[in-house]
């Protein structure tokens, strides 16, 4: 296997201004020698991030973006706040620089006031945090970053990226019972909503791209927002409108690990003038996917908040078509997150659209599901994961739809493992790439979870290996819960947290499909038909 055959090389990436390749040896477009880890559950990265932030010093540097960000919000228990912790570690003389999406207003259902009040804790402690409106129309920052570097310490350099956001909502674990401090969403999902998601933890090289991707961001000259109420706005609340400096960047952490990383962005063709480090746009994590899913040939395997715009849906359906033993497995909300008249039909549409796509390509070959914790409560997914057979995987904030593709900021990683995995079949793809250890790992937690699998029995970790034996295993499992539910839950529960995905059969959904302009009159990406044709990968 070459690296090249998976990932995008720096003249790929569409992009030739940002300092993302050119830091690397021979502007190679990602770093070799990390270690990646994912932490599966808002519960596990909010613990391990607690603890890495409290044991920060003066002169250290701690880096974050964010969509939404509550200060109230607890990372493990009383005391620990997010705004708490951060300001501690400011006062500590740690600095604390962060951006924040000054978001939309919070009758839209935003998070427009916790942004704000979030960085006036920061602030008021000593650190800075700016909220970021530098978007397209309609779009948002939508990257979730936490950098930590330790200057004469490099050894604990580390960086986090992924779905989960430093806010309500996130910290739920592998039992699914939901944040203790919720943030309100479809009735469906009850008081405290269930929440799936994961996050990337990296050690060694790739540490020092994620920050180069901070830098960027918050050396950007142009204003925080172009709206002069938004600039007023900001003035009366004393906010910062100018970036403070960054101490110089740190050399990179060395070596610890078998995994080579490649970031990935977003970034709209902003107009009226883009981004001096990406003046036209970046499509690198639409890139990637295509790359990687043109070698596809045994199992994709995704997790997503939306899986939906038919744009971005036919790739996978291309990669169906082409190879008649592809699989496709995909984990997705049983319901969408919001309930309103206009946003949960427009999201349904997508979503029914997509998967029609997709099923017309694949068959029987795709499978959707979705999730229910142990007491019979839906489960929100929230994760942004995608493996490919057993061999390229990728984390990050995006989901597959066109706003992740082309309009908000996104950040990605794809991890390749040089180290081989010595479990059968050791070339699922048949392709001599040889399945990876990063990439078959990341895919069996997951699907254990959702299988409920022990070590012992038909579907151990050796068992699941085998693309067609975890396709078979889901589909079973399934089938056995959707039967324990028709039988009025007599009897023990089988083992297992999957539902197969059946969209609510709603009339004024139905009458919208059978609109020929049906893809034109409802975007589930909430922008004009106009505006997205601008935004080609």
């Amino acid at each position: 296997m070459t690296y090249a055959d998976w990932l995008l090389a720096a003249d790929e990436r569409g992009n030739t201004a940002t300092r993302l390749d050119r830091r690397h040896p021979q502007g190679q477009a990602w770093s070799d020698g990390n270690l990646a880890r994912p932490l599966v559950h808002g519960a596990t990265y909010f613990a391990e991030l607690l603890k890495a932030v409290n044991a920060m010093r003066a002169g250290d540097l701690l880096l974050f973006t964010d969509w939404r960000g509550d200060p109230d919000e607890r990372l493990d228990g009383p005391g620990t706040e997010i705004g708490r912790v951060l300001g501690r570690a400011a006062e500590r003389g740690v600095i604390v620089k962060g951006l924040l999406w000054r978001s939309h207003l919070d009758k839209l259902h935003f998070s427009e006031e916790e942004n704000r009040h979030l960085g006036e804790e920061i602030e008021h402690a000593g650190g800075e945090c700016l909220l970021d409106m530098r978007v397209r129309p309609g779009g948002s920052h939508h990257q979730k970053m936490v950098v930590l570097r330790h200057p004469g310490r490099p050894e604990l350099d580390v960086a986090y990226i992924g779905g989960i956001d430093l806010c309500h909502n996130r910290n739920d674990d592998a039992h699914h019972r939901g944040d203790r401090q919720p943030a309100p969403m479809a009735p469906e999902y009850g008081p405290h909503p269930p929440w799936h998601d994961v996050q990337l933890a990296l050690r060694g090289p790739a540490v020092g791209d994620v920050e180069a991707v901070f830098r960027e961001r918050w050396e950007d000259p142009a204003p925080l927002s172009r709206s002069p109420l938004t600039r007023l706005r900001a003035r009366l609340h004393h906010e910062d409108e100018d970036a403070g400096g960054l101490p110089p960047q740190s050399a990179d952490p060395a070596p610890c690990g078998t995994h080579t990383v490649q970031v990935l962005r977003t970034y709209p063709n902003r107009l009226l003038g883009g981004y001096p480090f990406a003046p036209d746009g970046e499509r690198s994590i639409a890139r990637g996917y295509l790359k990687a899913l043109r070698r596809a040939r045994s199992l994709i395997y995704l997790e997503d908040q939306y899986l939906w715009s038919p744009r971005v849906i036919a790739c996978f359906a291309q990669a169906l078509r082409r190879h008649p033993g592809l699989r496709l497995i995909a984990v997705i909300p049983p319901v969408p997150e919001q309930n309103g008249r206009l946003t949960r039909p427009m999201n349904l549409i997508g979503r029914i659209t997509a998967l029609d796509e997709l099923r017309r390509a694949g068959g029987d070959r795709v499978a959707v599901y979705g999730l229910e914790n142990h007491s019979g409560n839906l489960v929100y997914v929230h994760a942004k994961v995608c493996v490919i057979d057993d061999v390229w995987a990728s984390v990050g904030s995006d989901n597959v739809n066109l706003r992740s593709w082309t309009h908000d900021s996104e950040l990605s990683c794809a991890v390749l493992d040089r180290s081989a995995d010595p479990r059968p079949p050791l070339d699922p793809a048949g392709l001599g790439d040889g399945a990876r250890t990063f990439a078959r790992d990341l895919r069996l937690e997951l699907m254990r979870e959702h299988l409920d699998a022990q070590d012992a029995g038909p579907w151990s970790q050796d068992a699941l290996c085998d693309p067609e034996a975890a396709f078979r295993a889901f589909e079973e499992t399934a089938a056995a819960l959707e039967e324990w539910h028709d039988g009025d839950r007599r009897g023990p529960r089988p083992p297992g947290r999957l539902r197969r995905y059946a969209p609510p059969e709603l009339p004024r959904i139905q009458r919208l499909l059978a609109t020929p302009l049906h893809h034109v009159l409802v975007d589930p990406d909430g922008r004009p038909f106009m505006m997205r044709r601008r935004n080609a990968f």
